[in-house]
């Protein structure tokens, strides 16, 4: 069609220059003439040279080809071989660990030690089960250079029921623990003292209890919980606790706002203060709610909230609102490698008479029971997995805390009534501490048979009102490990370090008075370790050691602990 078009083209440029010579012929100064043909014009077209489809190959070393001929020679082999029939490879399995419901632990050791456990469970059906446990540990103690019974008794007795429907499951539970101390902490000056007024140095803890908590599928109402506490002494001392506890989803435009509600009663009261032989009691009722909304993008999630709490004084029938920040984060940086995350979170925190005396069971029945101010608690750290079987975690946190709690030895005030006012009991003061903290840990699952972790803190305090922050450590690590050796040989440890920690020492007799100086807390590490053995299935005998460095550090003010222990028995296994 190209070709067309442009013979076109030249017809018409060569059709307009004629046709514009013709228009103005009068003008042109070229006169006209006559041609004579004397012959007509006869072309001639020369033969054109072709390449010869074949062309002749002159060349004396160009040969015929040799015709090749192939001959095959065979003959039959006999041959006895039979192919073998293909087998699926054997995996090698681990022989399948047969697991019971229900156990039951004795062992004896030094100190006169005796320790037994007995847990049991029972399936009633596919969505019922009952099950509870009994457990007693117990010491007659014999410290070195410890002049007062500083034996120790703790015995525990649960039952517990739990249900799981096609929407919801539920559990409750009941129990009563029985716990025994001794003041055996009597500062070195006034042992002969507290003999001559032969004190009794006996504390008895009773803890009764009920609670249970339901959980929903598919419902705004995720779960809810309460929980009922009965905590009293031998010193005429008692509180109660009643907590309710419930989650729920809000839905709003489209969007769901996670709330949790919490109802939190506390009311005691002790037969006596320090040095004043008046009843003091407490009681302090919170309720607090606190929404929070997440958001999530690719790697990111975050959880906006805040905690709104309301504070009443059954006692002084004063009342306080407070508001806390409540905000998590955290990122995926390199998917389950590193993980960065951080938050600010505060809240007001019950403090109660069980809680005091859980921590440490040398507290006076006299103490001072206010809720402690969480400010906020800041943090930012990163973890993740280094390997398939190795993880670590690294932090940092700065706490701001109103009204906290620090366990501060007692003035010695050498009251023969009160057998705990030998600088051998401890008290509770409050001050606004801010504490800056530092933290890691690695754990690492070598095969299914060993694992091992390893955790570090470091700890700096500032305290407003206080000279330090009693009884708190300035470091603390630890380290585990559990080794299933073989089949049947199994062992593991436990390593823990504890930083210097400051208390005070006050003498105020009434006849001396002497200016408190603080007392350092020399740092001190324990070491604990176990070796057992399974006979089969069903029994198993283990040994224990504790404080394996043997040394007699002080937890607490005047209060060494017990040399090396060492600890054998068996377990037992069953069903029913």
């Amino acid at each position: 069609m190209r070709k067309h078009v442009k013979h076109i083209l030249n017809f018409v440029i060569i059709f307009s220059v004629a046709f514009s010579f013709s228009q103005d012929r009068n003008k042109d100064t070229i006169n006209t003439g006559v041609i004579d043909v004397v012959k007509p014009y006869t072309p001639s077209i020369s033969d054109a040279f072709k390449v010869k489809e074949t062309p002749t190959i002159q060349d004396e070393t160009t040969e015929n080809k040799k015709e090749v001929k192939y001959n095959i020679f065979s003959f039959p082999v006999a041959s006895t071989f039979t192919p073998a029939k293909g087998k699926a490879a054997v995996v090698e399995k681990r022989k399948p660990i047969k697991l019971y419901d229900n156990y039951a632990t004795l062992g004896v050791g030094t100190y006169t030690t005796i320790l037994g456990e007995v847990y049991l469970n029972h399936a009633i059906s596919r969505t019922e089960s009952i099950g509870g446990y009994v457990s007693h540990n117990s010491s007659q103690g014999g410290i070195e250079d410890v002049s007062f019974d500083d034996n120790y008794s703790i015995s525990k007795i649960n039952v517990n029921y739990a249900t799981t429907l096609r929407d919801l499951s539920w559990n409750v539970e009941a129990g009563f623990d029985h716990q025994m101390y001794n003041w055996y902490g009597v500062a070195e000056s006034f042992v002969d003292t507290a003999i001559t007024n032969n004190i009794d140095e006996e504390h008895t803890f009773n803890n009764a209890y009920f609670g249970g908590n339901i959980n929903f599928e598919d419902t705004y109402i995720n779960s809810g919980s309460f929980f009922f506490r009965r905590f009293a002494d031998n010193q005429g001392s008692g509180e109660n606790r009643f907590l309710i506890d419930t989650k729920i989803d809000i839905p709003i435009d489209r969007e769901e706002i996670s709330t949790t509600f919490k109802f939190d009663y506390l009311k005691g009261t002790f037969d006596r203060s320090y040095g004043i032989d008046s009843e003091f009691n407490y009681g302090n009722f919170i309720v607090s709610a606190a929404p929070t909304y997440e958001m999530k993008q690719d790697d990111l999630t975050v959880n906006v909230g805040v905690t709104v709490a309301y504070l009443r004084d059954s006692e002084s029938k004063e009342s306080k609102f407070y508001i806390y920040p409540n905000v998590t984060a955290t990122y995926r940086l390199v998917n389950d490698v590193l993980i960065a995350y951080g938050g600010i979170e505060g809240g007001l925190n019950q403090n109660s008479y069980y809680d005091f005396a859980s921590e440490n069971p040398f507290v006076s029945p006299t103490l001072f029971i206010i809720p402690t101010d969480q400010q906020y608690n800041a943090y930012i750290g990163l973890k993740g997995k280094l390997s398939s079987n190795t993880s670590y975690n690294v932090s940092g946190s700065y706490i701001a805390n109103r009204n906290k709690a620090l366990f501060k030895n007692n003035d010695i005030t050498l009251m023969p009534e009160q057998a705990y006012s030998y600088g051998n009991s401890f008290g509770i003061v409050y001050d606004d501490v801010d504490t800056f903290g530092v933290a890691g840990e690695i754990n690492v699952d070598v095969n299914r048979n060993f694992k091992l972790g390893i955790k570090a803190e470091y700890f700096s305090y500032n305290t407003d009102t206080e000279t330090e922050a009693w009884n708190l450590p300035d470091f603390k690590g630890s380290l585990f490990l559990d080794y299933q050796i073989d089949d049947h040989w199994f062992t593991g440890a436990n390593l823990f370090y504890v930083g210097e920690r400051k208390d005070q020492y006050f003498l105020n007799d009434g006849v001396t008075v002497t200016t408190p100086f603080t007392v350092n807390l020399d740092s001190y590490f324990d070491a604990n370790a176990h070796v057992g053995y399974h006979i089969n299935d069903k029994i198993s005998v283990f040994a224990k050691a504790n404080n394996i460095a043997n040394n007699a550090y002080q937890r607490w003010q005047n209060f060494p602990v017990q040399s090396i222990q060492f600890l054998a028995g068996a377990t037992f296994k069953f069903d029913f």
